[in-house]
């Protein structure tokens, strides 16, 4: 027999008058009405092709294939109920005494900027949650491990192409310069001429024409400039290393700079052009939209964010 032509609510009414062995105090036990439960019960009789149930002077008897079906169908709901009272429970998430474990992939921005501050917040306010942080990069791949839960979510500064996938913008990062704090050519202020004369650490692929999807370049591109590109590396965390020890110059996103400017010694400067901001988003699997944990963490992190 196909499952799709049975009303799966009928079985609530058979295990109700198998329980109870009457019709009257199964209908009440459902809160159902007497036609109602008489509709019910005829509409199960005709699917399952036996009268099920006997009327007797000790109630409703059950029929040898009542008593077949008995137990299979109550365990089948013992099994849906347990499922649904672990999803309330699931849904009353105290982050106070959770324990888990939560994957994000992030890259060398959120290293150096969000996960340090996130997780000082976490160990005081959900010190059983345990963070992983990997470097998968957008893709394909991610957007499945993203959907089958092995990834909880991404922060990345590019938006998403994939359907399964929600985003939320966390913030706009606008961008600054940096030079070591001696440098013998620059002072407290950099201008446009003293920019260009630089030799530049930057952070994008280097193509036959220099550096693509580089937001200074297309800048300079447009102003019909470019600039001296000495080193080109694969994240913005090794820059300000380099121009520690160099002449060169970096252009990196604030918050991160500030990070480490301080430490290294390093003078920030505003670049002499007109940079429009980065923007960085949270992506997640739409599956996970109704998780109260998974809905804990996103909304803990975008807070975070708007604190920086």
């Amino acid at each position: 027999m196909n499952l799709r032509s049975i009303d799966l609510n009928l079985l609530t009414v058979f295990d109700a008058i198998m329980t109870e062995g009457n019709q009257s105090r199964a209908a009440n036990r459902l809160g159902m009405s007497q036609p109602a439960m008489s509709n019910a019960l005829a509409r199960l009789r005709t699917a399952l092709d036996d009268p099920l149930f006997v009327r007797t002077a000790q109630g409703m008897t059950p029929t040898p294939r009542s008593r077949m079906l008995a137990e299979p169908i109550r365990q089948a709901l013992d099994l849906v109920q347990a499922g649904l009272q672990r999803s309330r429970q699931d849904s009353a998430f105290d982050h106070r005494s959770a324990a888990r474990s939560v994957v994000i992939v992030v890259d060398d921005y959120g290293d150096t900027v969000i996960v340090p501050r996130f997780m000082s917040w976490l160990m005081q306010v959900a010190p059983g949650i345990r963070l992983r942080i990997r470097r998968d990069p957008l893709g394909a791949a991610l957007s499945r491990k993203l959907d089958d839960g092995s990834v909880d979510l991404t922060i990345q500064y590019f938006r998403h192409r994939y359907p399964n996938l929600r985003s939320k913008l966390l913030l706009r990062e606008e961008f600054i310069s940096m030079v070591r704090h001696d440098h013998p050519e620059i002072g407290n202020t950099l201008s446009l001429e003293q920019y260009l004369s630089l030799r530049h650490v930057v952070f994008g692929r280097l193509g036959r024409e220099g550096i693509r999807n580089s937001i200074v370049d297309r800048e300079l591109k447009r102003l019909q400039l470019t600039r001296h590109v000495a080193l080109q590396v694969p994240g913005f965390q090794s820059m300000p290393i380099i121009v520690q020890n160099t002449d060169f110059i970096c252009t990196l996103p604030q918050r991160m700079a500030q990070a480490y400017a301080q430490h290294l010694r390093l003078k920030t400067l505003r670049p002499p052009l007109t940079l429009p901001s980065l923007p960085l988003h949270m992506l997640w699997s739409r599956s996970r939209d109704r998780d109260s944990a998974h809905r804990w963490l996103r909304e803990s992190i975008a807070e975070l964010c708007q604190r920086l």
